[in-house]
């Protein structure tokens, strides 16, 4: 059984939004034919997201979204789950980059939402490579899932 946990830590009603992320979260899981795993997606304001990146990435800077991949670390290992650990999406440059970009707040929170949710999995983009593997892999779920460009 999967558990993810959802809370948002803003003043922002999101509720409509996050309803919405839930049901693409369960969509991407099950595209992904992931099993047993328990993650969050926590919803927070830019004064957080930069608190995080400084003292977690020593960067004294805004972002979009950090997740946490529990997986990295060797020694934390459950028998029957999976515990991915912990996603951070930042609303203020959500809203920002969703007019940025020409798209829907919805549609950048979901990109957001699935970019987090495969850097648990274990992809990233530290080269050309693996970049154009993991945002070919979002485009796919977003676009498989209905939300497009």
């Amino acid at each position: 059984m999967n558990v993810i946990g959802y809370f948002n830590e803003t003043d922002y009603d999101l509720e409509t939004n996050i309803n919405e992320i839930k049901k693409l979260i369960n969509y991407a899981v099950l595209f992904e034919k992931e099993k047993n795993i328990e993650f969050n997606i926590i919803f927070v304001k830019n004064d957080k997201i930069i608190e995080l990146n400084k003292l977690y990435r020593n960067k004294n800077e805004y972002t979009d979204v950090i997740s946490f991949a529990l997986e990295d670390y060797e020694d934390i290992k459950l028998d029957r789950k999976r515990l991915l650990g912990d996603i951070y999406i930042s609303v203020d440059k959500a809203k920002e980059q969703s007019i940025k970009y020409n798209h829907s707040f919805l549609r950048e929170l979901a990109f957001l939402s699935i970019h987090g949710f495969l850097h648990l999995l274990g992809y990233g983009h530290e080269n050309k490579e693996e970049e154009e593997a993991m945002f070919c892999r979002q485009e796919l779920i977003l676009n498989e899932y209905g939300i497009k460009k």
